[in-house]
């Protein structure tokens, strides 16, 4: 059980670490969301959420190699992940790159819920 927890953990991982592109630009967050950046101030916001992203698909592919952190990463990537996918609710028209992300988002917390069931199975 503990290498299908280990191999959930690391999917996530990467899958939080693809928009670490973000950080370069203007026309990386256009290509991620669909999304045309007119105001400084977002675009330091957004490229701020491709860092912090990239810091969770780390500690998350990192708690592959720390157990002891495998439930903190397996609890921080589900409030992450579902946050978003809860925000996306009220939302009416999204577009393509969004709903691709909500797709992403919804296997990886599916992934994630999969892994703490694992989690507290295995530590019984």
């Amino acid at each position: 059980m503990q290498k299908v927890i280990s191999t959930i953990l690391v999917i996530v991982g990467i899958i939080h670490l693809l928009p670490i592109v973000g950080v370069f630009g203007t026309e990386r967050l256009l290509g991620l969301y669909g999304v045309s950046i007119n105001d400084p101030n977002v675009e330091i916001l957004l490229r701020h959420r491709a860092v912090l992203f990239g810091i969770l698909g780390v500690f998350l592919i990192a708690s592959v190699f720390k157990p002891t952190w495998q439930l903190a990463a397996i609890t921080t990537g589900i409030v992450s992940t579902l946050s978003f996918l809860v925000l996306t609710w009220g939302v009416d028209e999204l577009n393509s790159e969004m709903s691709r992300v909500v797709m992403v988002d919804t296997v990886a917390v599916v992934l994630l819920l999969a892994a703490a069931i694992m989690f507290f199975i295995g530590t019984e």
